[in-house]
């Protein structure tokens, strides 16, 4: 198997979801979202009823306001909750709204955000550093502790985009909380593109926006875990990492795509070898308008 062979089936392990299964709902018409079909009798008797209703897009959000759309939701999050559908809330909000970081139409607390199938948007960091003998990739080893994907591989910084905080900022906060980089340091972090994909799991549909930056790092420079998401930090040479990401799913699912996009961009990747181009356009899916 060519590394490009699998690289596409990191992708595809991303992609990897079935939308006849869901009921698309919105505001106004406008689709914001999709609701697993089995649980749409659930959303309609949460939250005292009428916070949803059935309209010609599938499902409605009723409440005339942002304020009065987010209260709502919020109520029926803790109805869902209260049946054990939905995992309690964790007190960060997300604004639902498609395309993502156009106009929210409502905010919605992270834990319910797959459930509703609103796409959400986070930020990725590649930490590198220029050595004699090529780039080398900061590579994160998540806590074995962790809830979600534990001991698995990482980008040395990556976390959601809650309401009301920049991109940038957000980087510069996730790189002191995740990694102990310096705000001096981490503000050399330069945006480079997005990465998108659609992946369904037991919580719901992911119609995820990752935003990619690259942060160059002094060639002494050594991250620490502050916040005990990450075990440790390793420095890997570029073709170590390509190898791990195309021969295992050591990576965390969504990271791996991370990855590739920066290999492809400095050079790691064959412009020659056949698949580059369904490579390419796969780091970049979605759902259709």
């Amino acid at each position: 198997m060519t590394l490009i062979q699998g690289f596409l089936e990191r992708v595809a392990d991303c992609n990897r979801h079935d939308l006849s299964a869901y009921v698309p709902w919105g505001v106004r018409g406008h689709r914001v979202g999709h609701v697993r079909e089995d649980r749409v009798d659930a959303l309609l008797a949460s939250g005292g009823g009428r916070a949803f209703v059935r309209g010609p897009l599938g499902l409605e959000l009723t409440p005339p306001s942002v304020e009065a759309r987010t209260a709502a939701v919020a109520r029926c999050l803790a109805d869902l909750v209260r049946s054990e559908q939905v995992r309690p809330p964790r007190g960060e909000l997300y604004p639902a709204a498609f395309p993502v970081r156009s106009d929210a139409v409502c905010l919605v607390d992270r834990s319910f955000v797959a459930w509703l199938g609103i796409g959400a948007v986070g930020v990725h960091v590649n930490g590198y550093v220029r050595t004699p003998r090529g780039p080398e990739m900061w590579v994160a080893f998540r806590a074995r502790d962790k809830p979600t994907f534990p001991g698995q591989l990482d980008n040395i910084v990556a976390g959601g985009q809650p309401h009301g905080l920049g991109l940038l900022d957000n980087v510069l906060k996730e790189c002191g909380e995740e990694a102990g980089i310096p705000p001096e340091v981490a503000r050399a972090a330069r945006p480079v593109g997005a990465i998108s994909y659609v992946f369904e799991n037991d919580t719901g549909l992911k119609p995820d926006t990752m935003f990619c930056f690259d942060l160059e790092l002094p060639i002494d420079f050594v991250p620490r875990p502050v916040d005990g998401e990450v075990e440790r930090f390793e420095r890997w040479p570029l073709d170590r990492v390509a190898e791990r990401v195309a021969r295992t799913s050591d990576f965390k699912f969504n990271c791996s795509l991370v990855v590739i996009d920066f290999l492809v961009r400095h050079g790691g990747v064959d412009v020659e070898q056949p698949g580059y181009a369904a490579l390419v356009s796969g780091l970049r899916r979605g759902l259709a308008r």
